[in-house]
């Protein structure tokens, strides 16, 4: 099932929708649909397009200084920075810490007096250690205690994300009655809305504190932006995933 959902939606992002497209028009030679292919493989592959998806998918969010934030139970740091294994000695480099950057700082600003990491881990990789051990590792060389530090245990997608953070604060409790805990929940911007609502269906209190935003300050149109690239397909794919991703478990009970 994991390999069914991480790899069927690749299908309907526009690059699978536009390979299908012009395999299917090739081999039943119909121009118009090989056309139709291309045309949507550029239509995604603009900035003007793609900024104008990412801005969609982080409309509802804003970033703001650790200091300025509210107070919770638990800061809860999702998976995602990208880490990557070089070599046989295994050196950790960053894709992006941005997340992780966050988590401290909001722990360092008093925010919090837990800093959880989720224990990011895919099953085709299973000679690479769950993220969560890493960022542990990286944050004790910052100075932050273990006592004030948790991960959970290996987790492959959100939804596992959720329920493994709300085990982990489950056992608070005040005279004997069961607490909803709040959290600050970081992540990137375009991924906070599905992330909250998983989160909240497991029972916790959040509140976002978003990070890693990918769409430009600028909302001028040059004519570079309607050149057709491989970052702002990536970008356009990063927004459709996501819509997909929330579209899916707001059916899903």
């Amino acid at each position: 099932m994991l390999y069914l959902h991480k790899l069927l939606p690749v299908l309907f992002l526009p690059l699978g929708l536009s390979m299908i497209l012009l395999a299917a028009g090739i081999l039943l030679r119909k121009s118009w649909v090989v056309a139709s292919g291309l045309a949507l493989l550029y239509l995604f592959s603009n900035q003007f397009v793609a900024q104008a998806l990412i801005r969609f998918m982080e409309r509802d969010v804003h970033r703001i200084p650790a200091a300025d934030s509210v107070a919770g139970d638990a800061i809860v740091v999702l998976s995602g920075s990208g880490l990557s294994m070089r070599g046989v000695s295994r050196v950790v480099e960053w894709g992006d810490p941005d997340r992780f950057q966050a988590g401290v700082e909001l722990f360092q600003a008093g925010k919090a007096p837990r800093l959880i990491f989720t224990g990011g881990w895919l099953p085709w990789n299973s000679d690479v250690e769950p993220e969560g051990e890493v960022l542990l590792q990286k944050a004790r060389l910052l100075g932050i205690p273990d006592g004030a530090m948790a991960t959970t245990g290996k987790v492959s997608n959100t939804e596992e994300e959720a329920a493994g953070i709300s085990r982990l604060l489950s056992e608070r409790n005040t005279a004997g009655q069961q607490v909803r805990p709040h959290i600050l929940l970081v992540t990137s911007a375009y991924h906070m809305a599905r992330a909250r609502l998983l989160f909240e269906r497991n029972g916790l209190e959040v509140t976002p504190f978003p990070v890693d935003f990918k769409s430009s300050q600028s909302d001028g149109i040059s004519l570079l932006d309607l050149v057709p690239s491989a970052g702002a397909l990536n970008t356009s794919e990063f927004a459709v995933r996501e819509f997909y991703g929330r579209l899916y478990y707001h059916i899903k009970p």
